[in-house]
């Protein structure tokens, strides 16, 4: 065995405070603190990089992120007994005088005005992952018509989380075309696999070069138009400028070229623009029918989640707006989303719209009936759909 030390003592009994000591060990509700947190960061992470998807199946809540697509069928048309193509109707206008809207007037801009509430803001998410995705050119184009409910349907269609849409209006295909379609891309908000690109420029509808533009850009690209009688529309329109230049003549002296004869100005603009059938037609000479979808804005203001739902069908979207996304504001006039994209707050249209429509003689007015009547007729039946303005 070994030496003896003086004492009488081992080398083996050297006490063990002169030996080196393991580290002690962490308090247990250290260890356990440490844990909870690595997990928390773990959990955070698989929520973000899954919330879409969760929170789309959850009516009621604010739907963000990406989510499944599911193609629907379209709705059925309603059968003519006169042996005329089907027609889907639509009923008659909402029951609310004609002062629920903006206007226009001769020489004054037909660019849609521009809503301050309605930026291209992407949600917390989006922005959580704002270095994901790609820039796409639209496979969506809300094309028209100005005054028929275009930044309404728009501002619905972004509750969806898999549409992804400029705020602003682009104008590319009538005003900036010759920039090209890198600018224009890149005007885009990013996606990712799965989800839509849109924009929305009430003007192309009338312009006439659009179609021809949009489809050298894509003949697959779908196109949605949100359409309103006419009249109403044409005095919303012109309530829209005498907002913003109370000097303009009245609307009866605008509306025709001579009120004797009971000539309508169709070079006005807000006259113009009401005159679909013939807009449609050139459009049709670049995209068939099935490529274009017709939304009314009477019923989108009557029945939001309806008109929702055939837009979601048209896009090949899960039909994920429902009725459970809206409430109506008695004192606008109007649906409102119970939650808008990135708040957890209800969100309205801002103040431009509903705007109040000033008094027009009642004999204009059954004039005008009288002048869109026929092109209405021809609209029903060049798009199988009966919107009642009759």
């Amino acid at each position: 065995m070994g030496q003896r030390l003086s004492g009488g003592r081992s080398c083996l009994d050297v006490p063990g405070r002169l030996l080196p000591q393991p580290p002690p060990s962490p308090p247990p509700v250290r260890r356990k603190l440490a844990l909870l947190f690595a997990m928390l960061c773990v959990w955070l992470y698989m929520f973000l990089y899954s919330c879409a998807g969760s929170c789309a199946a959850a009516p009621g809540l604010l739907l963000l992120g990406s989510g499944p697509r599911a193609a629907h069928a379209p709705p059925a048309l309603a059968s003519a007994p006169d042996g005329t193509p089907p027609r889907l109707t639509f009923g008659g206008p909402a029951a609310t005088p004609l002062g629920a809207g903006k206007g226009m007037a001769k020489g004054a801009e037909s660019q849609e005005e521009q809503s301050p509430e309605a930026p291209d803001s992407p949600s917390p998410i989006s922005s959580f992952f704002s270095g994901s995705g790609s820039k796409q050119l639209p496979q969506a184009i809300i094309i028209g018509v100005k005054k028929g409910g275009t930044r309404a349907l728009l501002e619905f269609l972004r509750v969806h989380p898999d549409v992804r849409a400029v705020g602003a209006e682009p104008h590319f295909f009538d005003r900036s075309y010759d920039k090209g379609l890198a600018w224009y891309r890149d005007l885009m908000p990013r996606t990712l696999e799965g989800q839509i690109t849109m924009e929305k420029t009430p003007s192309y509808f009338v312009t006439r070069e659009a179609p021809a533009r949009i489809a050298a850009m894509s003949r697959d690209t779908k196109l949605i138009v949100v359409v309103r009688d006419p009249v109403t529309r044409a005095v919303s329109d012109y309530a829209q400028t005498l907002s913003k230049r109370p000097d303009i003549p009245s609307f009866e002296s605008l509306t025709f070229r001579n009120r004797t004869a009971g000539l309508v100005d169709t070079a006005w603009s807000a006259i113009h623009i009401g005159l679909y059938a013939k807009h449609l037609e050139h459009w049709l000479r670049h995209f068939p029918l099935g490529r274009m979808l017709f939304v009314s804005g009477e019923r989108l203001v009557r029945d939001p989640a309806g008109e929702l739902r055939r837009v979601q069908d048209f896009l090949g979207l899960k039909r994920i707006i429902t009725d459970k996304h809206f409430y109506f504001n008695k004192t606008k006039g109007f649906p409102c989303l119970k939650k808008a994209e990135g708040s957890g707050r209800p969100h309205c249209l801002g103040k431009t719209k509903g705007r109040p429509h000033p008094d027009i003689d009642g004999d204009v007015l059954r004039r005008l009936r009288d002048f869109y009547r026929p092109l209405n007729r021809k609209f029903y039946q060049m798009t199988g759909l009966d919107f009642g303005w009759d």
